[in-house]
């Protein structure tokens, strides 16, 4: 089936099972006829992450989006805003598998699996993607740096999957225990939820000899693009197709010129079109390797830190839950390679001097199950309620 013949399908698909996709073309003036093909998917508009929240308030629990009996969902998932992510069954899991069978994942490998098992779809997606090839998956998810070296070391596991920051922080822990690199038993590694840097590249390839990908995706959408190993630009996978668009008229821009990334899933069972995910790309063609994806920043509100988003709404929902802050901010710097949250408050005057760092740390990893590092009280006028909430300050190499 052509690339035209699926995006047909799908937006006529989409328009007759999803009440709130068909508004939102009504609201355009754009009927299924209009759009026949890949180019003509540019007349309906972006939807932003931010709607579906708004979606799902006005349609609970999924927006109008789904198209399928909610019955017959094997999971539900939670993202920040809040969001419920329903997982459908995949009509074809083959495209899911591409980014670990292109690390060489498979039959004989032992996989640490670090993400998170729970309310995010990261570690039963890739746990199921690992098995689907024939590895044994180890579920550590996150944290528990010298209980993973234990398991690393007793069990030999042969693969890592996670952010390329916690498998540094494993391997520094594992020297400063006296194990030398050639112990070290990892071999493969497929990294996402953050930037994968040239100088991790270096260290984990160059002095560990491993083989690593890179994979993208969304709690949303699934995984997108993956880097093969040896490269750092992305591979589109077959499940979904990607434009690159200017943020404020939704229309594509040029090669070679950075746009949001917007994407359309081809699982008619909760069918995403033009869902803008907030990343910032840009595509280059690159001898021998031909049409290829880079991602150079976000546009949108919400941060990753330590491979989750933090929203300003989580944050704002936080401090509301503390009388004595009047304004909050949250500053992302990344010293030594590891992401550092910082909370500025200011206090309401007749609260002033007031401890309420454990308040600030409890309420914030409770609305977005990210660890505060610092709380700093800080005087009147330092943080500007106009400006960004989430500052992201991180300087990756």
């Amino acid at each position: 089936m052509t690339l035209d013949t699926r995006i047909r399908d799908l937006v006529a698909h989409a328009y007759q099972n999803a009440p709130t996709f068909r508004r939102i073309m009504d609201e355009a003036g754009v009927k299924p006829s209009d759009v026949q093909s890949a180019a003509e998917l540019s007349k309906i508009p972006v939807t932003p992450k931010d709607k579906l929240v708004d979606f799902q308030q006005e349609n609970p629990p999924f927006g109008g989006l789904l198209t399928v009996d909610p019955e017959t969902l094997p999971r539900i998932y939670l993202s920040p805003g809040p969001i419920y992510d329903p997982q459908p069954p995949l009509e074809d899991p083959t495209p899911a598998l591409a980014p670990f069978r292109a690390v060489g994942f498979g039959k004989g490998d032992r996989v640490l699996n670090t993400f998170m098992y729970h309310l995010t779809p990261a570690g039963l997606l890739i746990d199921e993607a690992l098995r689907a090839l024939g590895a044994t998956v180890i579920p550590t998810g996150p944290g528990n740096t010298e209980l993973q070296i234990m398991m690393m070391n007793a069990l030999k596991a042969t693969g890592y999957v996670g952010t390329p920051s916690f498998l540094a922080i494993i391997l520094d822990k594992a020297a400063e225990m006296g194990i030398p690199k050639e112990a070290i038993t990892i071999k493969k590694a497929a990294f996402s939820a953050e930037p994968y840097t040239p100088s991790q590249r270096s260290r984990f390839e160059g002095e560990y000899g491993m083989a690593t990908i890179s994979a993208y995706g969304t709690a949303d959408l699934g995984f997108l693009a993956y880097t093969p190993p040896g490269q750092d630009s992305f591979i589109v996978m077959d499940s979904i197709y990607i434009e690159l668009v200017d943020k404020d008229t939704g229309q594509l821009v040029d090669e070679g010129t950075p746009g949001e990334v917007v994407v359309t899933t081809f699982n008619k069972a909760y069918p995403l079109i033009r869902f803008g995910t907030g990343d910032l790309g840009v595509f280059v063609q690159e001898p021998e390797r031909g049409h290829r994806l880079r991602l150079v920043g976000r546009v949108g509100d919400a941060i990753k830190v330590r491979g989750m988003f933090l929203h300003p709404n989580q944050l704002l929902a936080a401090m509301s839950r503390i009388p004595q802050v009047k304004h909050a901010q949250a500053v992302i710097t990344r010293p030594d390679n590891k992401d550092y949250v910082v909370v500025r408050v200011e206090l309401k005057p007749e609260h002033a001097g007031e401890d309420v760092s454990e308040a600030v740390r409890s309420y914030v990893q409770a609305m977005s199950r990210l660890r505060v590092d610092e709380v700093q009280v800080v005087e009147p006028g330092v943080i500007d309620p106009a400006q960004r909430a989430i500052r992201d300050e991180r300087k990756w190499d």
